[in-house]
């Protein structure tokens, strides 16, 4: 038997059936490794076979179990240090260019997704992006009906070429750790444009809810008679009349429909779908925190954008409870300033992201001054990046300095004025002009504009047509013409200390 032959038959036998050892994607060239931190690293092979893994000066030998699975333990390594991943068993595997450093997980919707190459500023951006030691892993499986176990994707370093297709939202914020710390930068990013929350918390956290719980129990239903020769029929069906609509899209000259999805489990497309085809895979590699974009596709009503104080925090707890890595650091992007009749809860969805921060080890970039009226993806990604960098510098990290605008504390009403008071409120002041954006109301609940002005750090609030004032907002409209800040020039957040 010659040897192309030879070859040949060995490259046809399945990848199962020759059971080499195997490594998740994440674990590959270029890869960052959380600093300070217990590194689990692990993979398959055949049920049984002894597994050796060294990473750095450390050697973990394991054995797969029954299913194939293997897991090993690194003590922590210090930041800065370059090395290599090592796996023996019936075949070698050596990952290089491995760096430690810090690790941050970045998910949400469409401005989380927003890329670098769809700025106008990315010429500029592409002329400075030479940062090596700050890379990227974009994770592309699509949504899924059961966890998945092995995410795809590819770390790439930080360079011109690269730099188009990086989340713009998680490059900024990372290039800003990476300035001030002087540490690699490792950002997992998980994203989907125009996906609600409970397309990212596991179906297990969401079915322990009443409310959150509902939507499953048609999945249920459905995945009663759910075979794979019903599937295949469903697909068939699918592209048939998917076949038919293109044919008349084209007759048309109209645009062509999407093809169906080539996943036909009802549950890939159910609430947690997300969660589990891209946030599963990754769940375990060591990480510092995370920062999340979303909300938009939330705050269509006001009942979804109350409903969001429910909803954020039980993906905070259940992200934490998944990696097993105690409280872990997470803060969000408020929604900026925009406004378009479509939504009605976005200015609700806000009050929820504000009022999470009541949760430990969290945090907000409020970005009302960051918007743009007419376009839901606004393009200043690079400020940012840079607030919710000046958070992580801060709270997770420990420099002093300025890191949230003005936070509303508390709000006292005083004869005919009310008195407010902050955190993070040094040197608060207007951005420019009088300060603008509060409004009083009375026992009618109708709300005038008020005028403000500086008082020790807090404000005086009082408007000539609420003699008797019971309640005060602030920016709260979708796209209010406000401009509070403090000395570091950060906005401060809108908030209401009424729930009428």
């Amino acid at each position: 038997m010659n040897r192309s032959l030879i070859l040949a038959l060995l490259t046809s036998v399945p990848l199962s059936a020759r059971a080499e050892v195997s490594l998740p994607a994440t674990f590959s060239d270029h890869m960052v490794l959380q600093a300070d931190s217990k590194l689990p690293v692990w993979g398959w092979a055949k049920p049984g076979e002894e597994v050796e893994v060294s990473l750095a000066d450390q050697t973990q030998r394991t054995t797969a179990d029954a299913k194939g699975d293997w897991r090993v333990h690194f003590a922590a390594l210090p930041a800065g240090k370059g090395t290599s991943l090592r796996i023996s068993a019936s075949n070698r595997i050596e990952v290089k260019d491995v760096l430690i450093g810090e690790v941050w997980l970045c998910s949400g919707q469409s401005n989380m997704a927003w890329t670098v190459g769809r700025l106008r500023s990315l010429k500029e951006e592409q002329a400075s992006a030479q940062y090596p030691q700050l890379r990227m892993f974009v994770e592309s499986s699509g949504g899924a009906g059961e966890a998945n176990r092995k995410p795809r994707g590819e770390w790439k370093l930080t360079s011109p070429e690269n730099l188009p297709n990086f989340s713009a939202t998680a490059y900024f914020f990372g290039r800003h750790l990476h300035r001030e710390l002087k540490r690699p930068i490792g950002l997992l990013v998980s994203a989907v444009g125009g996906t609600p929350i409970q397309s990212w918390i596991s179906p297990e956290a969401q079915r322990k809810h009443p409310e959150m719980a509902k939507p499953f129990e048609a999945v249920d239903r459905l995945m009663k008679d759910w075979t794979p020769a019903k599937a295949q029929e469903l697909q068939r069906r699918h592209l048939e009349i998917w076949n038919q609509q293109v044919a008349k899209a084209k007759q048309e000259g109209k645009p062509l429909p999407a093809r169906p999805s080539g996943n036909p489990d009802p549950r890939s497309r159910s609430p947690g779908n997300l969660f589990n085809g891209k946030i599963a895979p990754l769940v375990g590699y060591a990480i510092k925190g995370a920062i999340w974009y979303q909300g938009e596709s939330n705050a269509f009503t006001a009942q979804g954008g109350r409903f969001y104080g429910e909803q954020l925090p039980m993906l905070l707890r259940d992200w934490r409870a998944q990696w097993n890595q105690g409280e872990f650091p997470m803060a969000w992007v408020q929604l900026p300033n925009f406004h378009n009749e479509r939504f009605q809860g976005w200015r609700e969805v806000r009050e929820a992201m504000l009022k999470t921060l009541s949760l430990p080890n969290t945090g907000m970039a409020i970005a009302l001054d960051l918007g743009e009226s007419g376009d839901i993806h606004p393009q200043n990604k690079q400020e940012v990046g840079r607030r919710l960098g000046l958070w992580a510098l801060a709270k997770v990290y420990g420099q002093t300095l300025a890191w949230s605008g003005p936070l509303p504390l508390k709000t006292l009403f005083d004869g005919g004025s009310a008195l407010c008071e902050f955190s993070h409120a040094e040197g608060l002041k207007a951005r420019a002009g009088a300060i603008e954006g509060f409004e009083l109301a009375g026992e009618d609940k109708i709300f005038h504009p008020a005028s403000a002005s500086v008082e020790n750090h807090q404000l005086r609030v009082s408007s000539p047509a609420v003699p008797k004032p019971l309640a005060l907002r602030y920016a709260w409209k979708d796209d209010p013409k406000a401009n509070l800040v403090n000395g570091a020039g950060l906005p401060a957040s809108p908030f209401r200390t009424d729930s009428w």
